[in-house]
């Protein structure tokens, strides 16, 4: 019999990693790292991958507002005079990994467009871009196109720009509808433009639409979250993000807006969650990993019914491309054996790009055990089913999990550990006992937000 939920709530309250990598970024080595070793890992890695072709994520950092919620890398302007340069810097990075490849044409898998907030760019320079990026190159038959978009400034240009450049995908950063939380977070938008938004995708074509809704904001209520989320439903999205607030004003000063006080905190948050939970499942979405749900003819479900679903730096992903390329400030690479990170920075960025770098400035080469920990993390994320195979870490796993298996958040048979209904309101806690690297460091607090 499983602990009392409060219980559990005060037990496993604790600063815990979202896993959209292992090793997770506090624990690179960034010291045994160099953009040599990386350009290596690239270039082997694009070979071995059998025409799967490249993920591309792109960072468009610019926002006219700063949301105050927000853990993004942003660049806060009026001053649209900056697409032009940014974009100029990013098909000269990108030009710089097809030389490294040594391929007059490359394969693209997919395309991601992630901010800050893509819709501040004119649909003018995003076709520009998305050109640019194709631009004597491969698209694979089954390519995956997305972006990120502010419902208060996404026009009907955007949607169909972006819709004859072959995106198919958007999510909408929807949050909360309450004016009073956006109010205090700084992100505004109205029921109208959301409405006008879905409407204008819908017409034009789009089949999947995501939006992005955050419990844990300060202000928020049972009332509140419980009214966004029915005013979301009512708009059919095809998938819905549920996140938990991540409060770190130590990294965003920004977050700094508001207090602790301010925020709903451990059974009250959790409350929040599983009402809004339940609410998104009676709909009729499927809870497919961490956050996030998807009606049942959405690629995403049908990737966790497969056993094809993925977890990456962008959340979860209804496949698997052998070879991600960040393009951008702060923008993370993975060639499954190598991170790498870009600079923070849109002056650094520039600066490394004129002078023909990688704009390259940290990362990790993962060793045999990391590679091992990797897939059993990304097994518990996607698949909720982890079979240990006899690495010579299993026994301190296994051990770590007892705990949980007497709290009754996983269920352990032999080699095959499995997270329980319960579990998968901890499933950041259960990854940690997982996780070798966060067990070797006492001070974890500073490195990431509570896990409730």
């Amino acid at each position: 019999m499983g602990a009392d939920m409060n219980l559990l709530i005060s037990k496993y309250n604790v600063a815990a990693p979202r896993y959209t990598s292992y090793p997770t970024v506090p624990f690179w080595q960034n010291e045994e790292f160099t953009r040599e070793d990386w350009s290596v890992s690239v270039k082997n890695r694009y070979e071995n991958s059998k025409g799967k072709g490249i993920s591309l994520y792109i960072h468009l950092p610019y926002c006219e507002s700063l949301c105050t919620y927000c853990g993004c890398n942003t660049r806060i302007t009026k001053n649209h005079a900056v697409e032009d340069p940014y974009i100029t810097s990013l098909l000269a990075e990108w030009k710089m990994y097809k030389v490294l490849l040594g391929k007059e044409s490359v394969k693209v898998s997919e395309i991601h467009l992630g901010g800050g907030t893509p819709t501040f760019f004119t649909p003018h320079n995003l076709k520009r871009l998305i050109e640019g990026i194709l631009d004597g190159n491969e698209k694979s038959e089954d390519a995956s196109f997305s972006f990120e978009a502010h419902p208060a400034n996404t026009t009907e240009a955007h949607l169909k720009t972006l819709y004859d450049l072959g995106f198919r995908r958007l999510s909408l950063g929807i949050q909360d509808f309450d004016e009073k939380v956006q109010a205090i977070i700084n992100r505004h938008q109205t029921i109208e433009e959301v409405t006008y938004v879905m409407e204008r995708a819908r017409s034009i074509g789009y089949d999947s639409i995501n939006f992005d809704l955050i419990y844990g904001l300060p202000l928020q209520t049972m009332e509140s979250v419980r009214e966004t989320i029915a005013l979301s439903l009512e708009m059919s999205p095809d998938r819905i993000s549920f996140y938990s607030y991540a409060h770190v004003p130590w990294i965003k000063p920004g977050q700094r807006k508001f207090t602790e006080h301010d925020l709903p905190e451990g059974e009250q948050k959790l409350g929040l969650y599983k009402m809004g939970k339940a609410m998104i499942q009676e709909a009729g979405y499927e809870d497919v990993g961490m956050d996030h749900f998807a009606k049942v003819d959405d690629a995403l479900f049908l990737a966790a019914q497969d056993g094809t679903l993925h977890r990456n730096f962008m959340g979860y992903a209804d496949r698997y491309t052998p070879l991600m390329i960040g393009l951008g400030v702060s923008s993370i690479s993975d060639s499954w054996t190598a991170f790498a990170q870009n600079v923070k920075t849109v002056e650094e960025y520039h600066a490394c790009i004129n002078a023909g770098e990688l704009p390259v400035f940290k990362g990790h080469l993962l060793d045999e055990e990391d590679l091992v920990v990797r897939v059993y993390i990304l097994d518990m994320m996607c698949r909720g089913r982890v079979v240990l195979k006899g690495n010579k870490i299993d026994r301190k796993i296994k051990g770590r999990l007892v705990p949980l298996m007497d709290d009754n958040l996983v269920q352990i048979d032999g080699d095959e550990v499995r997270i329980t209904d319960i579990g998968r309101s901890f499933l950041r806690n259960v990854c940690m006992a997982f996780d070798e690297r966060l067990q070797k460091t006492k001070e974890r607090d500073n490195l990431f937000s509570q896990a409730i």
